[in-house]
């Protein structure tokens, strides 16, 4: 699987890495690779990311 690492991502490494999936993508954290990763289906991708870009997350 190829990894992507977030435009977003500090410089100091606190990031996470996606991955594309035929059915949807998978989600690890840089700082622990070894933990594994999590997947999302097509549709729960698209709903986490259109909550991220309505700022349903922020503080």
């Amino acid at each position: 699987m190829m990894w992507r690492k977030s435009s977003y991502s500090n410089p100091n490494g606190n990031c996470v890495e996606v991955g594309a999936l035929p059915a949807g993508a998978a989600v690890r954290d840089t700082k622990d690779r070894a933990a594994g990763y999590f997947t999302a289906t097509g549709p729960q991708w698209r709903a986490f990311l259109a909550a991220l870009k309505t700022g349903r997350f922020d503080h």
